[in-house]
């Protein structure tokens, strides 16, 4: 399996911590060097490993930021 490249573009929070120190993340990140999305995944403590994930575009997490906001 190839090395995964990514750029963590901008951290912009956490959302859980894992009794091990992994942590549940929202954050822009770059892919392959292409345009940044918003991502969701679990990380270890060092960003050196990490879980399954979603990737979403801008116009994605703003509409998830409405439902989320009928929800409350």
């Amino acid at each position: 399996m190839p090395d995964i490249k990514y750029e963590i573009i901008e951290h912009i929070g956490v959302l859980s911590e894992g009794s091990k120190g992994w942590k549940k993340e929202l954050n822009l990140i770059s892919w392959s060097g292409r345009e940044p999305k918003y991502d969701i995944r679990e990380w270890s403590p060092e960003h050196e490993k990490m879980g399954k994930g979603v990737t979403l575009s801008r116009e994605e997490i703003e509409q998830l930021k409405k439902l989320l906001e009928e929800m409350s």
